[in-house]
C-alpha cells in the first residue's frame, strides 16, 4: 500500500478550509483502499488536531510555534507573503518535517501550506519520492511534480513562473477537493430549485472567523427585508472565539435562528438552503456543486478572485470586504433581490451548478495513485 504524508496546518489565524481539503483527499484515498495517510501538523491555537485523530489517520503533531513570530529575511531572500503563519522560521518546520519522513519516506508528500515555497521542498527532498503542492495564489516558487489550485477560472499561465517544466497543473474548480456527499446530493439539490422561494437561510463564515463577520451578518439580516417566515441557520467551528456571542445574537432575531457548532451533515443544510451567506472560500466550491445560490463576503485578500469571478458568472453577490464601510447596506441589498424573486434565484441556482459538479476529488485522487504506481 502507498504511503501518502500531508505537511498542512489549522489555526485561529490559518483557519480550517486548508486541512479540511487535505482530509477529504486523505479519506478518498482510503477508501479506495490504495493508500495510508499520515498528517504532520503544527499544535498551534486553533489546531484541530483532534479532527485528524477522529478521522482515523496517523498523526505527528510539531510544537506550538511561538507566538507573535516575526519572519526573518535578513538573508536577502524574500519570503512568501505569509511566511508568519509557520509559527516559526521555515529551517525549523523543514528540520522538524524531516525527523518524521525519514522513517516514512511517503510517496507523495502533500503540501496544503501558504508559508512554504521552494526551499522548504528542496530541502526535503531526499525524503519523499514525489511533492503535490495544493495553493490558491500563484505568489511564490514551488517545486512539485504535481500542482493544484481549485479556484474558478485560474490558469496555468498563472503558475508558469513559479513551477518546474515538468510538473503537471491542475486548474479550475472542476478539480475542487470536496467530500462526495456533495456530489451525492446534487441532483436533489438542483430538482427542489425549479420554482423556489427564499423560506431557508444559512449563514456560514467558516470554521473559525476570527474577527465575527457571522455578527456583523446577523446584524445586516436584522434591518433586511428577509420574509417573516424564513428560518436562518448559522453553521460555526467549535473553536470560532465568538461563539457564544453569536449564539446570544441568534436568539433576539425576529425570525426562528438555530446556531449549530461543528456539524456532520453540510451538504445537507446546503442543500436545504434557499439562500448561502458565505466566505469567498473553499464552501464556495460547495454551494456551487448543489446550486445554491450565494452572497458572498471577503474575509481575506485570498478570496477576492474567487469572489469577483463567481459574481461575474450570476453563481454569486460578492459583498467584498467584510471590513468594507457599506457591507451591511450591501448585504441587505442582496438579500433584497432574493426575496420573494424566484427568477434570481432560480438564474443564480443555474449558473452555480454550471462551475462544478464535485467530482474533483475522484479526479485528483486517481492522478495521485496512477502517479505512484509509475
Amino acid at each position: 500500500m502507498r504511503k501518502i504524508a500531508f505537511r498542512v496546518d489549522a489555526s485561529l489565524q490559518i483557519g480550517s478550509g486548508h486541512l479540511m481539503r487535505c482530509l477529504t483527499l486523505a479519506e478518498a484515498l482510503r477508501d479506495k483502499d490504495a493508500a495510508q495517510c499520515h498528517f504532520i501538523a503544527r499544535a498551534h491555537p486553533g489546531h484541530l488536531l483532534e479532527q485528524i485523530w477522529d478521522r482515523g489517520f496517523e498523526l505527528h503533531s510539531l510544537p506550538p510555534g511561538s507566538s507573535g513570530f516575526v519572519p526573518d529575511a535578513s538573508d536577502g531572500q524574500a519570503l512568501p507573503a505569509h511566511a508568519a503563519w509557520l509559527g516559526c522560521d521555515w529551517q525549523t518546520d523543514a528540520g522538524q518535517t524531516a525527523l518524521i519522513l525519514e522513517s516514512l519516506h511517503p510517496d507523495w508528500l502533500v503540501v496544503d501550506h501558504y508559508a512554504l515555497d521552494a526551499r522548504w521542498h528542496a530541502m526535503l527532498a531526499p525524503y519523499y519520492r514525489r511533492l503535490f503542492a495544493i495553493d490558491d495564489l500563484a505568489d511564490r516558487p514551488l517545486l512539485c511534480d504535481l500542482l493544484l489550485d481549485q479556484t474558478y477560472a485560474r490558469s496555468p499561465a498563472d503558475y508558469q513562473p513559479w513551477l518546474p517544466t515538468a510538473c503537471q497543473v491542475l486548474c479550475g474548480s472542476e478539480f475542487a477537493l470536496l467530500r462526495p456527499q456533495f456530489n451525492a446530493l446534487r441532483e436533489q439539490s438542483l430538482a427542489r430549485r425549479t420554482a423556489p422561494q427564499l423560506r431557508q437561510l444559512l449563514v456560514t463564515m467558516g470554521g473559525v472567523d476570527k474577527n465575527n463577520v457571522t455578527g456583523q451578518v446577523l446584524d445586516a439580516i436584522r434591518q433586511s427585508k428577509l420574509a417573516l417566515g424564513c428560518q436562518v441557520t448559522v453553521v460555526m467551528g467549535i473553536t470560532a472565539p465568538w461563539l457564544a456571542e453569536v449564539q446570544a445574537q441568534a436568539a433576539t432575531l425576529p425570525w426562528p435562528c438555530r446556531v449549530l457548532v461543528n456539524v456532520g451533515n453540510m451538504a445537507r443544510l446546503m442543500a436545504d438552503s434557499d439562500l448561502c451567506i458565505g466566505a469567498a472560500g473553499s464552501t464556495a466550491w460547495e454551494r456551487c456543486t448543489l446550486g445554491v445560490p450565494s452572497v458572498m463576503a471577503v474575509t481575506a485578500d485570498n478570496q477576492n478572485s474567487i469572489a469577483q469571478a463567481l459574481d461575474a458568472s450570476g453563481a454569486a453577490i460578492s459583498l467584498g470586504s467584510s471590513e468594507s464601510p457599506q457591507f451591511a447596506a450591501r448585504l441587505q441589498a442582496a438579500i433584497g433581490h432574493f426575496a420573494d424573486n424566484a427568477e434570481a434565484l432560480r438564474l443564480a441556482s443555474i449558473a452555480a451548478a454550471a462551475i462544478t459538479d464535485g467530482k474533483g476529488t475522484d479526479i485528483v485522487s486517481d492522478k495521485l495513485l496512477e502517479a505512484a504506481r509509475s
